[in-house]
């Protein structure tokens, strides 16, 4: 397959695209090391996330944002950071907030063979299964063929249910070019 340069997009240069057709202009966070070339390249394209304390405060201050403007994100690393915004995920869902989780997580090539790398609990899907049950829709990017399509989809279901969503992004997969 033959993709046209002048047409490449990155998985954060088509968040930020979608994320200014929504009106918003910023996330909330804490950076970790799973997270922290997607959240350079988030800020570099102009879409700064704005660190808090902590996780779940960003959480809630991301969730604020959206029951102003519409639509939040909040971004954060893979487990350490992920696990400590499901209360406000479960608030968001309660109250009908569409609220967008991003997590950073380890890379696709890291996970074979299952090692034991830092902040991994129990499995790679942990984290995911958690979001199953808190969310409305649920994607980990891990192919750059359908990448564009699935974070359409989790941001669409979002919008027509003003509920909470999940989307995961390898390390690995900040920098690939996807299909848009």
């Amino acid at each position: 397959m033959h993709i046209d340069p002048s047409n490449a997009t990155t998985v954060p240069e088509f968040l930020v695209r979608r994320f200014r057709e929504l009106g918003i202009d910023q996330g909330f966070g804490i950076v970790g090391d799973f997270a922290l070339r997607l959240f350079g390249h988030l800020n570099d394209m102009g879409f700064p996330i704005c660190v808090a304390a902590d996780e779940q405060g960003a959480a809630f201050a991301a969730d604020a944002y959206a029951r102003l403007r519409g639509f939040g994100v909040c971004a954060v690393t893979y487990s350490v950071g992920g696990l400590k915004v499901v209360n406000a995920t479960a608030g968001a869902w309660a109250e009908q907030v569409p609220l967008l989780i991003i997590s950073g997580a380890p890379g696709i090539k890291e996970r074979q063979g299952d090692p034991m790398l830092h902040h991994k609990v129990k499995n790679f899907e942990t984290q995911l299964d958690v979001f199953r049950d808190i969310t409305i829709a649920q994607a980990v990017i891990n192919n750059p063929l359908t990448a564009t399509e699935e974070i359409d989809r989790v941001l669409g279901e979002m919008l027509a249910t003003q509920r909470p969503g999940y989307i995961e992004i390898p390390r690995d997969m900040v920098d690939v070019v996807v299909l848009d």
